[in-house]
């Protein structure tokens, strides 16, 4: 699965810090704690009609795990909407785009790990571009990764941090072996997630999706089981082992960007019939329907 350019976005602008520049032109600073070390913090958000399902949601998440790395004057909510907004109407934005929203410790004083020396604030980054759900709707295949997802002891999964250099190792296997997307472990051997998503399998007419030990709690996989929950689809939260997923009737991810998409092959075998099956595609239906019709306006 590659995501393709599209030339809609060829003159976008993007927010720093107040200051909207076009996407050709510069605006991070080489001091900057995201470019140092990965060291900051991100959403991605998906726009309906001029609206955002579970902004608030995603502003909870991105604050969270700001507090956690101990970042030091995080703009309020108000702020992050008014930039986003301001994003989204600079690029004439109002449906089919997603947002990538980014928080960082800000910058430097001069170049080095040590948060104290951070001595300006934050920095606030807000990219929009025009962007349907990435995956293919006829079925994705996967391929389990040697990659494993990182426990809390190693690095919290429940902070969404822009250290993604796991996920994107387990993506080049998945390149390498003709895949779509990979299908990672946790450190104990039971399925976490993609590289990119939340897995769902469904054995019977039951959900079922693995525990968030190893991965950041999804806001689009609690829709889902929230969902479930309210039009009489039965959902389990556990372990789950790969053999499970090879002999689930139906599998399929979650995640803002890509919505909701089935699974029809990992490893080379065949998921149920090896095509996208009915509970998917009804899952499918009542998120977008769902989220269609909950946003937030931001315009």
């Amino acid at each position: 699965m590659l995501q393709r350019y599209d030339e809609r976005n060829a003159d976008i602008r993007y927010w720093v810090n107040g200051v909207l520049r076009h996407r050709e032109e510069p605006g991070i600073s080489p001091f900057d704690s995201v470019v140092q070390g990965g060291d900051g913090v991100w959403e991605g958000l998906r726009v309906y009609a001029g609206r955002i399902y579970g902004l608030h949601e995603h502003l909870a998440r991105l604050r969270r795990s700001a507090v956690a790395l101990g970042f030091a004057g995080v703009p309020s909510d108000q702020h992050l909407v008014d930039a986003i907004s301001a994003t989204l109407r600079a690029n004439a934005m109002e449906d089919g785009v997603h947002i990538r929203l980014t928080l960082t410790r800000g910058v430097k004083v001069t170049s080095g790990m040590d948060p104290r020396l951070n001595q300006a604030g934050c920095t606030l980054i807000v990219l929009a571009e025009h962007k349907a759900p990435v995956y293919d709707t006829s079925g994705l295949k996967l391929v389990t990764s040697s990659v494993r997802r990182p426990g809390p002891d190693v690095l919290d999964p429940k902070i969404h941090h822009n250290n993604l250099l796991n996920s994107i190792l387990a993506k080049m296997e998945a390149n390498v072996a003709g895949a779509d997307d990979a299908l990672m472990l946790d450190g104990r051997g039971f399925v976490a997630e993609t590289n990119a998503t939340h897995l769902f399998a469904v054995v019977g007419e039951t959900l079922h999706t693995p525990f968030t030990v190893a991965c950041p709690e999804g806001i689009t996989r609690q829709t889902v089981l929230e969902l479930a929950a309210t039009n009489g689809i039965r959902a389990e939260v556990r372990d789950i082992s790969l053999t499970e997923m090879y002999t689930a009737d139906e599998v399929f991810c979650t995640g803002t960007m890509g919505e909701i998409a089935g699974v029809t092959e990992i490893d080379g075998r065949p998921i149920g019939t090896g095509k996208v099956g009915p509970l998917t595609l009804r899952v499918a239906t009542l998120y977008r329907e769902h989220a269609s019709a909950s946003g937030v306006p931001v315009l």
